[in-house]
């Protein structure tokens, strides 16, 4: 059963019972995969070695790059006869990460997409509209085998077309969309450019890139939903790992389906509870594609207090990558740091574009900006002072010099998809 009352009542003493059963069916499956194989012996283990949850530290990480070694079929547990679904990431350079699902994968991860939409209230009664890639890319088929698991109305209206996708939130009474939030921006703008009632809208379900509290304000007041915040990622089915639910203040993780562990990124380490670090995930339901502490390369902490959902555990909001960070002069800067600064300046908008250069044999990072429409009269030179507070606000928080340049409202591309704000240029010298 996927409703979320029939994890919520499972005391703590048999969930880890559940755990550990769960654990040890994943390692004894990882054990048809030759990387893993190869890392058993190299570490002296064998699978009945790992009993309990305590155990899962004697296991070696897995890493992005060690998938893509594996490309396309290296980590399968099953034979490719018994795949019924392909997957790959989206976003990464190189070949791809492939992802296999069983049939029994794709139902479970449609019962987990099922309880976070139950989660947040939608019930049979809501009309549901998936406006992300229905390709390759597993938000799409994801949220819609879960909607129509749930019983929501699913719309599989896809990505593009964005006058059509406001035709129809208006026209077939839509009360739920998932989305990026760049896009649930850029959606609310045409609508009010159309003067297009949506005022059936009430629940916004965004993913797939960071974004703020003030971002949350916004879509929640231009579009009128109540904005939910998910996450997930390919290598664990996809989304519906984490999900926030009517309290908005951190996200659930489900763990019946997943042991997290917070790590130190440089050196590794187990973090405790409120210590910020790397997530690190073990999937414990995954029949095609089993994983061993799965770094994700997401910087988030497991929260201290407990949530008055009665939920469990939860997950911070992130708050950046181990992986994208730029290093510019020395200095260690996460993209979703200058997002959170812009996105607190009232004078300017939300859409921005980071691009980093080489210049002389030093790094430079020039940010173009959007000048609010409130705030733009005409002249771009009228608002040098908005100017100085952007780069004063910007080197208090990056402790670094940047050159930003205000631009007029509507000027910046618009993504459908993943936003990719940031440019960096220096490999082209």
């Amino acid at each position: 059963m996927f409703w979320d009352e029939a994890i919520e009542t499972i005391k703590p003493a048999d969930l880890k019972i559940l755990q550990e059963k769960r654990l040890r069916e994943t390692v004894s499956r990882c054990a048809n995969v030759g990387f893993y194989q190869k890392k058993f012996k190299e570490a002296g283990l064998r699978p009945s070695d790992i009993q309990t949850i305590e155990d899962l530290q004697k296991l070696p990480f897995t890493r992005k790059t060690d998938l893509r070694d594996g490309y396309p079929f290296g980590f399968l547990a099953v034979p490719l006869k018994d795949i019924v679904r392909i997957h790959t990431t989206s976003g990464t350079t190189g070949k791809p990460t492939v992802v296999g699902y069983t049939a029994g994968d794709i139902n479970t991860w449609a019962d987990l997409i099922a309880r976070n939409l139950t989660m947040v209230g939608l019930t049979k009664d809501d009309v549901f509209q998936n406006m992300v890639n229905y390709g390759m890319f597993t938000g799409g088929l994801g949220f819609h085998y879960g909607a129509e698991k749930a019983g929501l109305t699913a719309v599989p209206s896809g990505t593009g077309n964005t006058k059509r996708q406001i035709e129809m939130i208006h026209d077939f009474g839509v009360t739920a969309i998932h989305c990026t939030p760049s896009y649930g921006l850029h959606l609310a703008e045409a609508a009010a450019e159309m003067k297009m009632d949506l005022s059936s809208l009430r629940v916004g379900i965004f993913g797939a890139e960071p974004w703020s509290e003030k971002t949350r304000n916004e879509l929640q007041e231009k579009l009128g939903v109540e904005a939910f915040d998910s996450y997930g990622m390919s290598e664990l089915y996809g989304p519906g790992v984490a999900f926030e639910c009517s309290e908005h203040n951190g996200l659930h993780i489900w763990h019946d389906s997943y042991l997290v562990e917070i790590i130190d990124p440089k050196t590794g380490e187990n973090l405790g509870p409120g210590e910020r670090g790397e997530l690190v995930v073990t999937p414990l339901t995954k029949e095609a594609m089993p994983l061993l502490r799965y770094r994700t390369g997401d910087i988030t902490m497991i929260m201290e207090d407990e949530c008055p959902c009665g939920r469990g555990p939860k997950l911070a909001r992130f708050t950046g990558r181990s992986d994208d960070m730029l290093v510019i002069r020395g200095i260690n800067v996460f993209p979703s740091q200058i997002e959170h600064v812009l996105l607190s300046i009232p004078e300017v908008g939300n859409h921005y574009m980071v691009y980093v250069d080489r210049v002389n044999h030093m790094d430079e990072m020039t940010i173009d900006v959007e000048v609010s429409r409130e705030n733009f009269h005409g002249e771009l030179a009228d608002l040098k002072n908005v100017q100085n507070k952007v780069i004063k606000s910007l080197r208090d928080v990056l402790e670094l010099r940047t050159t930003v340049h205000l631009v007029e409202p509507g000027t910046l591309p618009r993504f459908e998809g993943k936003a990719k704000r940031v440019v960096d240029r220096r490999g082209d010298d």
